[in-house]
């Protein structure tokens, strides 16, 4: 963005010498009454708008020293007072400043709202947000203490939880940078602290990984795979379920969880498949996979 500046086709901020200064309504009802292709219609707006800049900075020093650079504030005044200049009706008889007051400040209200947060908060929130603060101002100057929330919720007569979420809202107008030193250790970063590797990512891809292995198997190994580690069943009920001796039961445990591993890229930690005593078979580690798809009976 940029204000606007003179061009080639502009006509000087003030007018020549011994000129009568024309006032932005008269020069508006002069460009309103001109033809659209008539050169003079171009001059006249340039000059409306060179004339009443210093009004729109004026009005966006008003919002400085609100986290805000003056800069950004004046291109949003200069760039409102071009559309006040444009979308003014002369037919109306009313001073111009009348208009493209409201329209300037309105445009610099709604940069704060739209675009100065650091996450988008619903308006509504933002409003509430605003309310509670000079609520909070008023309430401590007239009793003497920090308003309690209950307090707040009664003077602006709205729910404790609005006023809770109109606190939390505030947050999210400047956030913290990850980058930033850490409250508690100045030479730490804060995202160092925080987050870590989802283990659960190793999961998804075992389970992946287990789908196309466990298919190869026969059902009836499937079916002692579920048991075993899914059901947390012993080998001897798994015999007597399945219709044949623990010691072949252990074999096929043997038989099918290394096969498994061997098709496996990140193996586990050795998984027990002898033991049958029930202390040790609860202690026993069960996989990720659901047994229920993997139960299939001939």
């Amino acid at each position: 963005m940029a204000f606007p500046t003179a061009t080639a086709t502009a006509v000087p901020r003030h007018p020549p010498a011994g000129e009568v200064p024309a006032t932005s309504e008269q020069m508006l009802r002069r460009r309103a009454a001109l033809s659209c292709d008539d050169p003079d219609r171009t001059r006249l707006r340039t000059r409306i708008i060179e004339g009443n800049l210093p009004m729109a900075s004026r009005l966006a020093r008003r919002y400085a020293g609100r986290g805000e650079p003056y800069d950004d504030l004046a291109q949003v005044a200069a760039l409102a007072l071009v559309k006040a200049v444009d979308n003014f009706d002369v037919r109306r008889g009313v001073p111009f400043s009348c208009y493209a007051v409201p329209t300037i400040l309105g445009a610099l209200r709604r940069h704060f709202r739209d675009t100065t947060w650091a996450m988008r908060v619903p308006r509504r929130a933002q409003e509430l947000n605003s309310m509670v603060r000079a609520a909070t101002a008023e309430l401590t100057q007239r009793q003497g203490h920090h308003p309690t929330n209950a307090e707040l919720a009664g003077h602006l007569d709205v729910g404790v939880n609005d006023v809770l979420a109109a606190l939390t809202t505030s947050q999210a107008y400047r956030l913290a940078s990850l980058n930033a030193p850490h409250q508690d250790a100045d030479d730490v970063e804060t995202i160092e602290l925080i987050g870590a590797v989802d283990p659960g990512y190793a999961a998804v891809d075992d389970h992946l990984t287990l789908l196309p292995l466990l298919a190869d198997l026969a059902p009836r190994e499937r079916r002692i795979l579920t048991m075993w580690f899914y059901r947390s069943m012993t080998q001897a009920r798994i015999a007597t379920e399945v219709g044949i001796s623990q010691m072949h039961v252990s074999r096929l445990l043997k038989r099918s969880v290394a096969q498994l591993r061997a098709g496996t890229p990140s193996s586990r930690a050795d998984v027990p498949v002898t033991s049958d005593r029930p202390e040790e078979s609860a202690k026993r580690p069960r996989e990720d996979f659901d047994g229920s798809w993997s139960v299939r009976h001939d």
